[in-house]
């Protein structure tokens, strides 16, 4: 396909279709392109893929706005958490908890009667949710997290059987994984009840796993988060998750990333927003002073002369680095006035006479001022 249609035409919905309508579509359009109802269809499994990209676009709160406002110019990139889909292996990892479990398995067995992978079903995802600081998300760091999840067996390497003994050929479906019953002129075929579709049998269970191939275990995972990296991102590591039914893939492991509020500093984006206090006498005569940055350095600040309070004073580059390795943002701080709450004597008399001169300043040309014109010299 040269140019992309329309994601709302792909999967024949409306733009108004509510979340539940677009997932109902997907999954029709999937169940009837699927590659193992279309064996050897390159055009069935290129609506299959393409049915699954506008699926992750469209089934995302923000993305689906994006699209909306820019087309495909707005999530170029981002389907599927901006992996893109180059075979239906991508798609079962991305999706498979849609159809009720990953590889296929689950919405697909129904239909296919789990001969996709030989009865080998694939595991199911996990999740784990780590949280950052400010200070980690502008320099990117590593983090080790455990993950409660079951193991492949050691003693029967998975597969459920008596160390010393394998499992056999089961003599239900011989070793098919699957049973066909004969109506008529149509033949049905089902899931074999004895092996589950695995077309083994095993005589002897392991007795160290009781037969089920898996044994719960706290399995370190290595994570590089890099610098930049927002505040909700979820990150699919393939093939972390639990491991599949008698030998299948594994699933995948989703890394939902959080990010702790800062003292200082609050983020908008690539942007930080800072808030800094300082002297009246800067704010009329201007200064430069020095403000520290989310990396612990400290920059210089001009603080032109006439400051308003509120006002706020870009300094560039001094932002959070940016995703995609590109620049920073900038830091942009709001420039507060400090006020004191005591003043001297002499303090008050300089106050009092640089009052006095202002008023004069203002008022030189002698006619006396109306209420508006002092009410509006107030906010001046």
């Amino acid at each position: 396909m040269s140019a992309k249609r329309d994601y709302y035409e792909v999967l024949g919905v409306g733009r108004e279709a509510s979340p539940d309508d677009i997932k109902s579509a997907y999954r029709k359009i999937a169940l009837k392109n699927h590659p193992d109802r279309n064996p050897g269809d390159a055009e069935a499994e290129a609506r299959f893929k393409e049915a699954a990209e506008a699926y992750a676009v469209l089934a995302d709160a923000e993305k689906r706005q994006r699209y909306d406002r820019f087309g495909h110019a707005g999530v170029d990139g981002q389907s599927a958490g901006g992996r893109g889909f180059t075979n239906v292996e991508d798609i079962f990892a991305a999706f498979g908890d849609l159809f009720g479990g990953g590889g296929g398995g689950g919405f697909f067995d129904q239909f296919f009667g789990g001969a996709r992978s030989g009865g080998r079903r694939r595991g199911a995802s996990l999740r784990a949710d780590i949280e950052l600081t400010l200070d980690e998300v502008a320099s990117g760091t590593k983090r080790t997290i455990d993950v409660n999840r079951p193991d492949k067996c050691g003693a029967c390497d998975g597969s459920g059987a008596k160390p010393g003994t394998s499992p056999k050929s089961c003599p239900t479906c011989k070793g098919a994984g699957q049973i066909t019953h004969n109506q008529g002129f149509v033949a049905f075929r089902q899931v074999c009840p004895r092996c589950d579709g695995a077309g083994t049998w095993v005589e002897e269970h392991c007795g160290s796993c009781k037969g089920r191939g898996v044994i719960a275990r706290r399995v370190p995972i290595d994570l590089t988060i890099p610098a930049g990296i927002e505040e909700g991102h979820v990150e699919r590591i393939q093939g972390q998750g639990e491991p599949g039914e008698r030998g299948g893939p594994s699933g995948d492991l989703v890394v939902v990333v959080h990010v702790k509020p800062h003292e200082w500093f609050r983020r908008d984006g690539d942007d930080l927003h800072a808030v800094s206090r300082i002297r009246f006498r800067q704010a009329v005569l201007g200064d430069e002073v020095e403000i520290p940055t989310i990396t612990g350095e400290l920059v210089a600040l001009k603080i032109p002369a006439g400051t308003q309070p509120g006002e706020k004073l870009r300094v560039r580059n001094q932002g959070l680095p940016r995703l995609d390795g590109y620049g920073r943002g900038h830091l942009y701080v709001e420039v507060q006035i400090d006020v004191p709450k005591k003043i001297t004597a002499e303090q008050q008399e300089h106050l009092e006479r640089f009052d006095e001169a202002d008023s004069k300043r203002k008022g030189k040309d002698g006619k006396k001022k109306g209420i508006l014109e002092k009410v509006r010299d107030m906010f001046q």
